[in-house]
């Protein structure tokens, strides 16, 4: 997949020709000249040159333009299928046939807020390619704005702008532009996060992308794990192959977490508990996929449960929050959600990791569904269990690389017995490695089972953003040729 390309378009205007007919002012102008009047011949001849010296500029410069972009609406990008068919929108050739056009999604996370600009071209006769990312991240999260939303909107504009800037100014019109809020929003009294998204939705109304009604939403937990799962298996080149193996996908965020595959069991179809299950229709084509978003079991809402804390409430009278997987000379504040807490280490402790696991393992009992076909299929994992993995060296930090499952309780364990010494050094990693230990676990991960960690599969980032602009894109379809 060729990276990094820009087609570039300018504006086009059509000029229409027509043979001049004999009317009136044809008669008139010719009982004129019969009469031989001069002044009208030395007006005519000037006017005359110029008139045709326009018509030839106008038609070199309408020539240029047609040889770099034409009209075209978005077409199939698999049999059956028609990708953002706008009949009142222009869209863009490549010089080599492609089909191009762009989708614009924001990723309105707990952490942060991150738009993705995509640019696509769709060979004839063939699936989409991505042929372009452009991506920032804005921090803190659009959350952090639930008592100031007026605040929430120069972030959001700022994206916006990276947008206008990386997008031709022909194909804004026809771009869709969606914001979709994950955990962070999720866990926001239901008025607070309503405000927030109106605000977003003005914003985004002012723009002049292709913006609908649905185009700012809370995201459902399992769409998430869908559009991840989407994702990840677009950038491999699954999705191309009909019956083709695909991959698993695993998603660590803030506040929730995520586990995606297709299953080619029946047993993992008929004893999945309801709500795991969902189908998915692309490129033509129906998935049953297992998917379940975990809210709550995300990595920074997990710390604060394992230290006994209450989500977006601060510590009874601003008792300290003890935990066994600090060290015992531990003490300081940790801010979650908007709330800070002072926490501290477990006195008398002889070891971290076993009283930690313990802790770890009542928190996430009976919480998680175990399958036995995940031990079967190739999963990728990302967001924070990439980070962990980085920051203990299991694999390289840029370029990333597969571990065992096993490889996060060795960690764990040799993290937890130098944090006795080191405790400020980086107080959590003893809790965080063990949470991801037995999290992977309890889903029913082998401690031999090989995980492939990577932030970008062909320089594209693995987050759920494509997958969601993707299933965007293809519903808007389907509203405009619900027969396809």
């Amino acid at each position: 997949m060729k990276k990094g390309i820009r087609y570039e378009t300018s504006r086009k205007t059509s000029y229409i020709f027509q043979q001049p007919q004999h009317g009136p002012w044809q008669t008139r102008m010719r009982k004129i000249s019969n009469h031989g009047s001069l002044r009208v011949a030395k007006v005519a001849y000037p006017l005359g040159l110029c008139v045709g010296l326009f018509i030839y500029v106008a038609y070199i410069k309408w020539h240029r333009a047609t040889a770099t972009q034409a009209f075209f609406s978005i077409t199939r990008a698999a049999p059956g299928t028609r990708w953002g068919q706008q009949a009142h929108s222009p869209q863009g050739t490549a010089a080599d046939g492609h089909e191009v056009f762009y989708g614009i999604m924001f990723d309105a996370g707990s952490t942060g807020t991150r738009v993705h600009v995509f640019q696509f071209a769709r060979p004839p006769r063939e699936t989409p390619t991505l042929t372009h990312e452009t991506f920032k991240a804005l921090k803190p999260g659009l959350s952090a704005y639930a008592d100031d939303v007026e605040k929430s909107a120069q972030g959001i504009q700022e994206l916006l702008d990276v947008a206008k800037q990386d997008i031709p100014f022909d194909f804004w019109k026809a771009t869709p532009l969606v914001l979709k809020a994950t955990a962070g929003l999720r866990l926001l009294p239901g008025e607070k996060a309503q405000k927030l998204l109106q605000k977003v939705k003005e914003v985004f109304k002012a723009s002049p992308f292709l913006v609908g009604d649905d185009c700012v939403s809370i995201m459902n937990g399992t769409d998430e794990g869908v559009s991840a799962w989407i994702t990840v298996n677009f950038l491999t080149g699954s999705l191309k192959t009909p019956g083709g193996s695909s991959v698993g996908m695993l998603d660590l965020g803030g506040g929730s977490t995520q586990i995606a595959f297709l299953p080619r069991v029946e047993g993992t179809l008929q004893t999945s508990p309801p709500g795991y299950l969902t189908a998915l229709r692309m490129f033509n084509r129906t998935y049953k996929l297992y998917s379940y978003s975990y809210l709550g079991l995300g990595l920074m809402s997990a710390r604060l449960a394992i230290l006994g804390g209450v989500e977006g409430q601060p510590a009874k009278d601003g008792k300290e929050l003890v935990s066994p997987c600090l060290s015992p000379s531990f003490k300081g504040e940790w801010e979650h959600a908007e709330v800070t807490y002072r926490v501290s280490g477990q006195k008398a402790v002889a070891s971290l990791h076993e009283p930690c696991a313990a802790r770890v393992s009542e928190v996430l009992r009976n919480r998680v569904h175990r399958t036995e076909e995940v031990k079967h299929v190739d999963f990728y994992a990302f967001s924070y269990y990439y980070d962990l993995a980085a920051a203990v060296g299991l694999i390289d930090a840029e370029k990333g690389g597969s571990l065992v499952v096993g490889d996060f309780e060795i960690a764990a364990k040799y993290v937890c017995r130098t944090l006795e010494t080191q405790p400020q050094s980086s107080p959590f990693a003893c809790m965080d490695l063990t949470y991801v230990s037995l999290l992977l676990q309890e889903f029913g991960f082998p401690r031999s089972k090989v995980l492939k960690l990577t932030r970008k599969i062909d320089n594209v980032e693995t987050s759920w953003a494509l997958g969601a602009i993707f299933h965007y894109i293809d519903s808007l379809n389907r509203q405009k040729s619900p027969a396809s």
